[in-house]
């Protein structure tokens, strides 16, 4: 999955203060949301890279010995050779895993702090604490901490009299429909919910089926939606008739783990949870 770098190490503890230096690599976001990027082995640029260094930068965080800031200034002048990608162009480039998991990290930190000039109490402006990562108003007192999302992926699995003869329920969003592969049912949790709770919950609303035997499996950091994904198996519950939701789903079936297409890339909740399905190995 993304965040499985395994020499690589993330370190995302604040530290108050720290200031970028000619070594230091710089993460910067258009007013579209596309990633500065500057060759396909080594994204990110230095600050030494940069004729003219950014006005304002925020440090993120570090990876291994690298310190990582954040290029808040929309007159960015862009070092030689690179150029601006869509997060999902980036995500298929030929990069380490660890430069997708740090754009996708450092998406999650800049979309707090663009979403977050102003008190969400108050109105007024906001500031940047100084002795944690946290937006702060001086007027009203108000502090408001990075948002984490939780969501859940659920693979619901129907069982047959054999194990060969076992069938998981593959989706495709609406609009996605001529997209090669397939997702599983997922879906955000609402106030007063457990996770297991949200798993049935989703299952019924996108497929109209009841399920039983709900057992966590894994969670994953997804920053490009502020999510935590928590990943949970289950087995039908009575009928395997499907109702799909038409405004949320193009595609809801029941497949067989021969016939499961995989993803792309290894980096999803979701295709590591759909390969141990199709290679007998899921959970029981």
């Amino acid at each position: 999955m993304i965040q499985d770098i395994y020499p690589h190490k993330l370190k995302n503890t604040f530290i108050p203060g720290l200031e970028a230096d000619a070594s230091s690599l710089v993460i910067h976001f258009n007013q579209d949301g596309m990633i500065l990027v500057k060759s396909e082995g080594k994204p990110f640029p230095r600050l030494s890279e940069f004729g003219k260094a950014p006005d304002t930068l925020t440090y993120l965080f570090s990876m291994d010995e690298d310190n990582i800031f954040l290029a808040e200034d929309d007159s960015v002048v862009m070092p030689e050779g690179s150029t601006y990608k869509k997060i999902r162009e980036f995500r298929k480039m030929d990069v380490p895993k660890k430069s997708v998991f740090e754009a996708f990290t450092a998406k999650q930190l800049n979309a707090w702090y663009t979403n977050n000039r102003y008190c969400g109490r108050c109105g007024s402006l906001t500031g940047r604490s100084t002795v944690e990562r946290a937006i702060t108003c001086d007027k009203c007192g108000n502090i408001i901490y990075p948002r984490v999302v939780p969501a859940v992926i659920v693979a619901v699995i129907n069982r047959g009299q054999t194990r060969d003869q076992d069938k998981i329920i593959l989706t495709k969003y609406k609009g996605r429909a001529d997209v090669p592969y397939y997702a599983l049912i997922a879906g955000f949790t609402e106030i007063g919910e457990t996770l297991e709770e949200t798993s049935a919950r989703e299952v019924m609303e996108e497929t109209g089926l009841r399920v039983k035997n709900i057992k966590y499996y894994k969670s994953q950091p997804w920053g490009v939606a502020d999510d935590i994904l928590t990943g949970f198996f289950c087995e039908l519950d009575g009928s395997d008739k499907i109702v799909r939701d038409e405004q949320e789903l193009a595609v809801a079936e029941w497949v067989k783990r021969e016939d499961v297409v995989l993803q792309p890339d290894q980096f999803s909740l979701t295709n590591e949870m759909m390969t141990l399905f199709k290679e007998g190995k899921e959970p029981v």
